[in-house]
């Protein structure tokens, strides 16, 4: 038990831990383009800002998914995580769209910008977000929040680069243009993967099929099951990372209530959707039905 509470708590540490150096960077960060005006630190400083915010969230929701379930809340807070995952790609997205909207301006009136605090800045950063990387990735595929916080790291490790490019092109042919450049690629590394966050977060929230889950095969396999005769009402959602479940109402031949047979039948079925599909459902519920039962389920009273 003692294993199973530290190899909980880890993850969390680790976050913690990024979480402390994430804040600090964004401090020096925020700092540096209040001195040089930049646009591209102050972009990574906004995708640094979202970062904390993430982290914080992801923190808050790993401590929430450790409460169990009660009567009312009968998966208790498994779905903070990804609740906690669509406000971080929302936010970096209006990021990102709003670096590609200044650059173009700051493409057509560079401002001044002093390559030297630029490249200092840049190197605080890169430093900071490599440390992170060190601490969060040997648990990245934890969870969602684990996932998206290793992401939006490496998002700010390339940010950084970006920014120290462009200090360099800066200090050295005096290219003014390259800070607004290195803005836009920042946003332009930032919207791709806040879009496929965004999705996969929208489909645990909607309760689409998992990936990797076709229902039609596990229909097929289904009803290819001993005295199993139809398969209707077959939904299948994720509740949390890791989390995949399935509930079907399953019509057998009347003999198998009278025979006891159905026990035995609901184990196959359980055991056929956990082990067979490439997305293991350990977690599922068949209503196992007599023939005709389906024409008056829905019957008012009955």
């Amino acid at each position: 038990m003692g294993h199973d509470h530290d190899h909980g708590l880890a993850p969390r540490r680790r976050l913690m831990v990024a979480l402390a150096i994430t804040a600090t960077v964004l401090v020096a960060e925020v700092v540096g383009a209040a001195l040089t005006r930049s646009l591209s630190l102050l972009t990574d400083a906004a995708h640094m800002l979202t970062d904390v915010a993430g982290l914080t969230m992801a923190l808050v929701a790993a401590r929430l998914a450790t409460r169990p379930p009660d009567e009312r809340r009968t998966w208790g807070f498994r779905r903070a995580e990804v609740i906690s995952a669509q406000w971080q790609a929302a936010i970096l997205l209006a990021v990102g769209v709003y670096a590609l909207i200044d650059g173009v301006r700051r493409l057509l009136q560079p401002p001044e910008v002093p390559s030297g605090a630029l490249l200092i800045f840049g190197v605080i950063g890169l430093v900071g977000n490599l440390v992170s990387l060190a601490v969060l990735l040997g648990h990245r595929d934890v969870n969602l929040n684990l996932r998206t916080a290793f992401l939006e790291v490496v998002n700010d490790a390339l940010g950084s680069v970006a920014v120290i490019v462009s200090a360099v092109l800066i200090g050295t042919l005096g290219w003014l243009r390259a800070d607004a450049v290195a803005a836009m690629v920042i946003a332009v590394l930032i919207i791709p993967r806040t879009l496929a966050l965004l999705r996969f977060s929208t489909t645990v929230l909607l309760e689409w099929t998992p990936k990797g889950l076709d229902l039609a095969e596990v229909r097929r396999h289904l009803l290819a099951v001993d005295h199993v005769l139809e398969v209707h009402d077959l939904h299948a959602s994720t509740i949390a990372t890791g989390l995949p479940v399935l509930s079907a109402h399953v019509v057998v031949e009347e003999e198998c209530f009278r025979t006891g047979t159905a026990p035995h039948l609901l184990d196959t079925l359980q055991s056929c959707v956990a082990g067979h599909f490439p997305v293991s459902v350990e977690h599922s519920t068949f209503q196992l039905e007599p023939p005709g039962h389906r024409d008056h389920e829905d019957m008012p009273g009955v």
